[in-house]
Parts: C-alpha cells; sequence; structure tokens
C-alpha cells in the first residue's frame, strides 16, 4: 500500500514540476507552436497520480499486492511511466530549442509504451484473480484494516 501511495506523490510531485519546465522553457525561448513538451503534464498526473489513486483503492478493498502478478504490474508500470514521460521530454524539449529529434528519440519511446502495455496485462491480471468466483472481499478487509 505504500509503495502505491508513494508512487502517487512523486508523480504529483513530477507533473507539476513538468508543468512549470514546460511553461518556463517556453516561455524563455518565445516558443507558441505545439511540442510533446505540453502534454508530459498531464501524463504524469493522469498516469502516475490518477492511477495510483485509483489502485490504493482497488488494493484497500480487493488486496491486489498479494497476487503474483502484482510485483511485476508494479515495477513494469513504473519504468514505462519513466521512460515514455523522459523520452517525452527530452522529445519536446527539442522542438522547443529548434533541434530535430531522430530514431533515437521513436525507439525508447516504443518500448516506454510496449512497458506501459504489458504492465496493464499483469495490472488487470490482477484484477481478474480478486474478482473471480469464490473470492471474498471480507478477507481483504481484515489484512487492512481501517484506521
Amino acid at each position: 500500500m505504500k509503495k502505491l501511495y508513494y508512487s502517487a506523490v512523486i508523480y504529483t510531485v513530477l507533473g507539476l514540476l513538468a508543468g512549470i519546465f514546460h511553461r518556463e522553457l517556453t516561455k524563455a525561448q518565445d516558443f507558441t507552436a505545439g511540442t510533446q513538451l505540453s502534454v508530459v503534464h498531464t501524463h504524469l498526473l493522469t498516469l502516475g497520480t490518477l492511477f495510483f489513486l485509483i489502485a490504493i483503492a482497488l488494493e484497500k478493498v480487493l488486496c491486489l499486492s498479494s497476487g503474483r502478478f502484482f510485483n511485476a504490474f508494479f515495477w513494469t508500470y513504473q519504468a514505462g511511466l519513466v521512460l515514455t514521460t523522459g523520452i517525452m521530454t527530452v522529445h519536446g524539449t527539442m522542438t522547443v530549442l529548434g533541434r530535430t529529434a531522430g530514431p533515437a528519440i521513436s525507439g525508447p519511446a516504443g518500448l516506454g509504451h510496449i512497458l506501459l502495455t504489458l504492465a496493464l496485462v499483469f495490472f488487470f491480471l490482477c484484477l481478474h484473480n480478486r474478482v473471480r468466483p469464490g473470492f471474498t472481499h471480507s478477507a481483504g478487509a481484515e489484512r487492512h484494516p481501517l484506521p
């Protein structure tokens, strides 16, 4: 549960910093066109903060972390999100600075998206194992008592 909470907090901070970085860099460069840098903020807040807040609620009710796919989901998702948003930041920054991004950017970006997709498969396997017939939700409530 703490891993999910700290992930949400970290992605909130990173998302807010990404918004500040985008605003300040484009203002300093007098850049008004579109760039991937403009969506890093929303990707971090949505795929990071919001997703992990939802995962906390599901963990509380369904005990997702006790499933065998949870660690695979958690670490694959982290790697995919960091790689995807990191490459978006690099690509967007290069665009604002007037540089061209080549295949060195698109390869890792694709890998980040593949990792996110794989992580979501693991996540849905965790969910499937918890919502299948025969799973009792009360067992999860005993494991994580309310304060």
